[in-house]
């Protein structure tokens, strides 16, 4: 299944379940499945502890954990939500297909009382190697805050080899937007601490947020922009294909529009 940002992929997807190491080694773990998954998993859990008024946020049991087939393989599909000052709903999702292939799929979205970005995250990975990763603070305004695109622009930048190219929808990220496929164990790392410069960016920003009113016109404004970031992403049709021939469409339908990229409830 693949509905993340790294809807830019094109592999069914996979769920594991979290794995206490967060170091990458570039040696697969058992089973051949890659590491970078886990590792990234628990550097997000762990972000997440230092974040204000951090809260459960409840999901339907039934899309908690999912089990399904695609293909002859099996398929597993865990999510995780949270919620916190600032952000309405923090969700990282992890899946495995068989017995390698294995995808990591996070979004914070904002409240939009708040001038805040939308923080995604994506990694397709299986034994050969990882084919996609995508790192992101994505705009609901147009444009980032000033600070949040200065503290952007000053964080390094890994060197990869391999760069992939945007989806044609992908006009909602920003200037700074990490997409590509890592080939060694160094760039894999690199991308790893990418991703937590990311991650303690938007920390920053949040610690530093105060909300506006419900009614403010910049509230409406990145209400709207939100929207219109949810819309994008669900125009991957690859991501909606996959759901459809591991469940049905109607299944599909509702936990893309529900639990991976539901609207924002109106200001």
């Amino acid at each position: 299944m693949r509905g993340r940002i790294c809807i830019l992929l094109a592999t069914p997807p996979a769920v594991s379940s979290p794995s206490p190491s967060p170091q990458v080694s570039g040696v697969r773990s058992s089973g051949g499945i890659h590491p970078l998954v886990d590792a990234l998993a628990e550097r997000i859990r762990i972000a997440w502890q230092g974040l204000p008024e951090l809260a459960p946020l409840a999901v339907d049991p039934e899309l908690e954990a999912i089990s399904g087939s695609l293909d002859g393989e099996a398929l597993f599909i865990r999510n995780e939500l949270r919620q916190c000052r600032g952000l309405r709903k923090l969700h990282l999702e992890t899946a495995r297909l068989g017995a390698g292939l294995k995808i990591l799929h996070c979004v914070l979205f904002p409240d939009p009382r708040y001038d805040l970005p939308v923080f995604g995250a994506d990694i397709v990975a299986g034994p050969a190697g990882v084919s996609a990763a995508i790192v992101d603070l994505s705009p609901v305004r147009g444009t980032l805050p000033e600070a949040i695109a200065a503290d952007l622009a000053a964080l390094p930048s890994g060197v990869y080899s391999q760069q992939r190219e945007l989806p044609g929808w992908g006009s909602i990220f920003s200037p700074y937007v990490r997409f590509v496929r890592p080939t060694s164990s160094e760039e894999e790392t690199a991308f790893l601490d990418e991703v937590g410069g990311f991650l303690t960016v938007l920390a920053a920003a949040i610690g530093t947020a105060v909300a506006q009113p419900s009614d403010h016109p910049a509230t409406v404004e990145r209400w709207q922009g939100q929207l219109r970031y949810c819309k994008q992403q669900k125009q991957n049709d690859k991501t909606r294909r996959v759901l459809e021939k591991a469940f049905n469409p109607a299944w599909a339908d509702r936990y893309i529009e529900d639990l991976l990229f539901d609207d924002p409830p109106a200001p």
